[in-house]
């Protein structure tokens, strides 16, 4: 019997869930326009970026705006074509932490709860990330668990420095406690590169995706690790896009040097570790693929921290290729490892 039905693909066995997904209310595009317009941004890296971005007609740059600002029809047709079930979706980087610590914590509550109402709209393909001030961070912790509580929201985004700053600080640490509390992640996206880091790879044209952003996240999630914020917060959970920023191809050597450094005392900043850096890689980092369609790399990656610590995010709209998903589903992992990278991971990690 001829059945055509025969040269079909075989149904998934999974929904494909992207983790990294960006957008940007009108109000915080035309809010950069006026920071950067006005002169009033003191951060090099993100006053370059945006000014290409909003000033560039190249069909790219006015593409990428453009669809970061819908969240309706336009969106979801894109995810159709590229065979994407669910969305989740965070604010643009830098979002909110280039302003004022007043300004940033109000935005907050105001994106926080126009993307919540984005969501109940569409609640089977999108959920959100919170946006948070970390530049006032009892409040930040506060509006963490108003946004997880109250609005549904899964976690936080933190878009790495904020004015320089970084989150290995302690004062910072209430995010922390907050995030472990209510059991949800911190998303740690990049942002350009301090002022400190910035100047050589902006005067070459590397400060932003094509390598600035690992250099400044991958430096800030090491930081995290050495300052000792997952022993005083043990369940706290941070997840790195473009699958770890590179570090977990430094397992090895970031074990090693850690130990050479603590048994001389090098560095005074240094906390006394309980465990090897590589543990805390694998025990409370996961990371995205982000725009990472590598199969090879992809599967380095599941070998290294584990099958249930990495998953799928296109990093849309700044990398939106309709067929992405299927160079990812080359990878040359099983079908359970397949469930896991594109659904079951990140169901579990973001309650889903």
């Amino acid at each position: 019997m001829n059945d055509h039905r025969l040269d079909m693909p075989p149904a998934r066995a999974y929904r494909r869930i992207a983790t990294e997904e960006a957008y940007a209310p009108p109000e915080l595009i035309q809010a950069y326009r006026r920071l950067i317009d006005g002169g009033h941004s003191d951060d090099p890296g993100f006053t370059s970026s945006w000014r290409y971005f909003l000033n560039n007609p190249s069909p790219r740059t006015q593409s990428i705006i453009a669809k970061l600002q819908d969240l309706g029809e336009g969106r979801l047709r894109d995810m159709d074509a590229a065979g994407i079930d669910m969305q989740l979706l965070s604010l643009a980087s830098p979002g909110i932490q280039v302003f004022d610590a007043p300004t940033a914590s109000s935005l907050a509550i105001t994106f926080n709860d126009a993307l919540a109402e984005h969501i109940a709209r569409h609640p089977d393909r999108y959920a959100g990330l919170a946006a948070i001030a970390p530049h006032d961070p009892e409040r930040a912790a506060r509006e963490l668990e108003r946004a997880v509580r109250t609005l549904g929201l899964k976690g936080a985004i933190v878009n790495s420095h904020t004015h320089d700053s970084y989150l290995d600080d302690p004062r910072c640490w209430p995010i922390f406690e907050a995030a472990q509390a209510l059991d949800v992640p911190i998303y740690l996206h990049p942002t350009s590169p301090s002022r400190g880091l910035i100047a050589p790879l902006l005067a070459r044209g590397l400060d932003g995706a094509i390598f600035g952003f690992a250099v400044e996240t991958g430096m800030h999630a090491l930081a995290l690790i050495v300052s000792g914020v997952f022993d005083r917060y043990p369940r706290l959970k941070l997840v790195l896009g473009h699958l770890g920023e590179g570090l977990p191809f430094w397992l090895s050597r970031l074990d090693f040097m850690y130990r050479a450094g603590a048994a001389t005392g090098r560095y005074g900043s240094w906390a006394k570790l309980e465990r090897k850096p590589s543990d805390y890689l694998r025990q409370n980092i996961f990371v995205t693929t982000s725009g990472m369609a590598s199969a090879p790399v992809i599967a380095f990656c599941q070998a290294q921290l584990g099958a249930d610590r990495v998953l799928y995010a296109m990093d849309y709209p700044f990398e939106y290729v309709a067929d992405e998903v299927h160079e990812t589903e080359a990878t040359a992992c099983s079908a359970q490892q397949m469930a896991q990278l594109f659904e079951t991971n990140a169901r579990s990690l973001f309650k889903l």
